[in-house]
């Protein structure tokens, strides 16, 4: 998102002076690196709404800069699968939305159709959206960063941000012992986006909690069963996809992901709780709201994250012939979720200002799909803080 947004603002103002902070020694080192790799097609998103409008856009602009940079990016498509009666009227409303949103060649399919789609799978219902696919947002990123280089952009890495003050005609920025003036600053730190804008003097709307997203991928042997993404109809209570099958720009075949409370902003696989953090989360009154409301059904995730059995359970709804022992551990990913002081999962993108700031608190899937659309709407917002 900081690279795509960095672009946008390079190419509205070409003469102005860009400096990129990173924390990390390379870029797209969190988010960016640890999705499934999944291009949105813009489905699932209400008409008219800025997501969806950022997405279709951003999908486009997304495929566009892969076939010109020779990223690789797959148009697999996505079967969605009702499975019970109860969802079709859910599956309904997704095929309203897509046609909507400009979505070409949508198609309702019954069981044969599945079939003819995604020969393992079952269901009652689905709906095939063929302009779904994969790509490799890890490459999509070090080429944002090679071109915001090559156009005089200067991208310091290892370089967290530890202070933000204001001043008369502008920031001031200190990272790694070193200080930054500039005109306007665009906080897209994901994970960090609150603590970045509670430097600048912002009390954020929203609090970041951590959802942790662990994966399984199918042994070898198995990965027959699936063609390319097979997804359940989401439940609408909440802003997660549920389990689901993807065969990624590798080829391999993940299933996933869970959604969980993360021990850590940054707690993937073989990371350390912090345990600090966790505490800060639990006394957060918007955090104890939500778990309050959704007591069983967190239980269940963390229960379900705890066995390979109970995960193939869920995935055997969409792939029957899908066995445990078919299961092998996969990557992780933390999602940076904003939760309000109400207790809800804000699913829309949450922009706020403080003086020559600029807060980027929510910007959740199809964050990176969407993020070339994003980056332009980010930089749009920025005329409206200073004139550069």
């Amino acid at each position: 998102m900081g690279l795509a947004t960095a672009r946008a603002l390079l190419d509205n103002y070409p003469f102005a002076s860009l400096l990129l902070l990173e924390k990390e020694p390379d870029v797209g080192r969190h988010q960016s690196s640890h999705n499934s790799g999944v291009v949105h097609s813009g489905l699932y998103y209400k008409p008219g709404s800025l997501k969806a409008r950022l997405c279709v856009e951003g999908r486009r602009a997304l495929v566009r800069l892969c076939e010109d940079a020779g990223i690789p990016f797959n148009r697999s498509g996505k079967v969605v699968i009702a499975t019970d009666k109860s969802e079709l009227p859910a599956l309904e409303e997704l095929e309203r939305r897509g046609g909507a949103n400009g979505l070409e060649g949508l198609q309702r399919v019954g069981p044969d159709g599945i079939r003819d789609l995604e020969p393992a799978a079952t269901g009652i219902a689905a709906l095939h959206v063929p302009e779904a696919g994969v790509t490799d947002f890890p490459a999509v990123a070090e080429l944002l960063a090679r071109q915001l280089i090559r156009d005089g952009v200067t991208i310091c890495t290892s370089s967290p941000v530890d202070a933000v003050r204001h001043d008369t005609d502008g920031v001031t920025i200190r990272s790694a012992d070193r200080e930054w003036s500039a005109r306007v600053l665009v906080n897209c730190a994901g994970l960090h986006s609150d603590r970045i804008a509670a430097m600048a003097g912002l009390k954020p709307s929203v609090r970041i909690v951590p959802f942790r997203g662990e994966y399984y991928r199918l042994r070898n042997e198995a990965d027959g069963l699936v063609r390319g993404l097979i997804y359940p109809v989401p439940d609408p209570r909440f802003p997660f996809l549920g389990v689901h099958f993807t065969r990624g720009i590798d080829s391999n075949v993940e299933v996933g992901p869970n959604a969980v409370l993360a021990l850590g902003r940054e707690y993937y696989r073989g990371a350390k709780p912090d345990w600090a953090e966790v505490r800060s989360i639990l006394r957060y009154p918007g955090f104890r709201k939500l778990a309050r409301r959704n007591l069983w059904s967190g239980a269940m995730e963390i229960v379900n994250s705890r066995s390979r059995q109970l995960y193939a359970r869920l995935a055997r709804r969409l792939v029957p012939a899908l066995d445990s022992s078919d299961l092998e551990p996969g990557g992780a990913g933390v999602r940076a979720q904003a939760v309000d002081a109400d207790g809800k999962l804000v699913d829309d993108f949450v922009i706020e200002f403080a003086g020559s700031t600029v807060h980027v608190l929510n910007a959740p899937s199809p964050g990176a799909t969407a993020s070339l659309a994003i980056g332009r709407y980010i930089a749009a917002q920025v005329k409206t803080v200073v004139a550069l």
